[in-house]
């Protein structure tokens, strides 16, 4: 009777085997569409409340990743970082993209009443259900997340700065316990720090500018699987960047036209460089100098700037437009010019800073209301094929020789500034 059990009890322990199998099979996948179906709200309520929690940054995050000479992550870093990894929402209603589209990125920091105006803007712009939306978080907030959630023009996908000072409350690059404040003197306070070209330490708030646009820039062009193969353009926006009608496809026209009108252009705009201008109203094209609202260039541009990563990171200046006016683009060796059209399609209506009127104020743009007319002809694609090219030469602004506004002084930051340059590639050269 024991040899007849025999069989029995390996066909038991094999049955076991297997329901422990398929048990875990469907853990992992349940796991997986709770990740997918997740909003970065449910996951950030849920694993705060816990306590306890140890999480360590031992896997890597896309095959692209190397780990980043840092100091150690937040859970909640860690948190958005694995939420970068998520697909775009939307495919259910957009499931395939334009084969000649220009992905869109739209980098936001804390101002929802001025992210509602750009979002309701973009809704009403011609083609964009044809192409991706990326919108780069310069850490979390609830509300600016909940505005882009409810997003269903076109497919869209968040990414979050996870090494945003917003994100690390009691270390770098937040603020830390030891950091030097004001002109406080390192040496008598026994504090943390470098102090700028005019004797102040840092802001995490305001380093976060130059930080965010820097490592979006990095990310989405080398880090991201939706686009580091990329070869088009990709076009900036921000939240305070209200973008018309014709604005896709007037951008179709120029990178376009780029190449045979303007050979020497690097870029596209969507607006003059004077951002209180509205255009010229003329019968050509206007090669200028690059503009911040509305500017689209491709890889080969990218790689250009990269290869400046130490220039832009040790200007002391914590805007990253003036860093790139006054440095970046200078050490090109030439002019450095966009290709854009007479009349806008692109409006910048912010009037407070990046950091200040956050949340619910509305004291920055008219008491909540954005009254921005977009004429008739402004509502359909206007550029001329035929139209020559009018070049706009010596134009003021910032220029080769201006030393900056500083804010940018503290090694830290320069060297994390440095490290995002890197992150996507091997530091001994085997990639590019």
């Amino acid at each position: 009777m024991a040899l007849n059990n025999k069989p029995r009890l390996k066909d038991a322990a094999f049955r076991r085997f297997l329901s422990l199998v398929l048990i875990t099979l469907f853990g992992v996948v349940l796991l997986l569409f709770l990740l997918q179906t997740n909003t970065v709200s449910n996951l950030v309520t849920e694993y705060s409340n816990e306590s306890g929690l140890d999480f360590e940054l031992t896997y890597n995050h896309t095959h692209f990743r190397r780990l980043l000479n840092v100091p150690k992550q937040s859970e909640l870093s860690i948190l958005l970082e694995k939420r970068n990894l998520l697909p775009p929402r939307n495919l259910d209603l957009f499931p395939k993209l334009a084969n000649d589209h220009i992905t869109i990125v739209l980098y936001v920091h804390n101002r929802p009443q001025y992210l509602r105006v750009v979002v309701e803007s973009l809704s009403k712009v011609v083609g964009i259900g044809e192409t991706l939306l990326i919108v780069s978080h310069d850490g979390y907030f609830q509300e600016m997340n909940k505005i882009v959630e409810g997003i269903r023009f076109c497919q869209v996908k968040q990414i979050f700065a996870p090494y945003s000072p917003h994100v690390f409350k009691k270390s770098f690059p937040g603020v830390s316990p030891l950091d030097c404040k004001d002109k406080e003197d390192a040496v008598k306070k026994n504090c943390t720090g470098n102090p700028d070209q005019y004797g102040n330490h840092r802001s995490p708030k305001i380093v976060s500018l130059k930080h965010h646009w820097w490592w979006m820039m990095n990310t989405v062009w080398d880090g991201l699987m939706e686009t580091h193969k990329h070869s088009g353009h990709i076009l900036f926006i921000e939240e305070d960047h209200f973008i018309f009608p014709n604005a896709y496809r007037n951008l179709q026209s120029l990178t376009a036209l780029k190449p045979k009108k303007c050979p020497n252009c690097y870029a596209a705009n969507l607006a003059p460089s004077d951002v209180k201008s509205r255009g010229e109203g003329w019968d050509s094209l206007i090669a200028e100098r690059m503009g911040n609202v509305g500017y689209a260039f491709n890889r080969t541009v990218w790689r250009k700037i990269r290869t400046k990563a130490r220039e832009f990171c040790f200007f002391d200046d914590y805007n990253w437009d003036i860093t790139m006016w006054a440095t970046v683009y200078p050490s090109f060796g030439g002019p450095v010019y966009s290709l854009r059209g007479p009349r806008t399609s692109a409006v910048h209506f912010g009037k407070c800073g990046l950091h200040q009127g956050q949340g619910n104020k509305e004291s920055c743009i008219d008491k909540g209301v954005v009254n921005i007319e977009v004429p008739e002809i402004d509502k359909g694609g206007n550029i001329n094929s035929e139209w020559g090219v009018q070049v706009l030469q010596n134009q003021g602004g910032y220029q080769a020789g201006f030393k900056g506004w500083g804010g940018w002084g503290d090694l830290r930051d320069r060297e994390l500034c440095l490290e995002f340059a890197n992150m996507y590639h091997f530091r001994h050269g085997t990639s590019s």
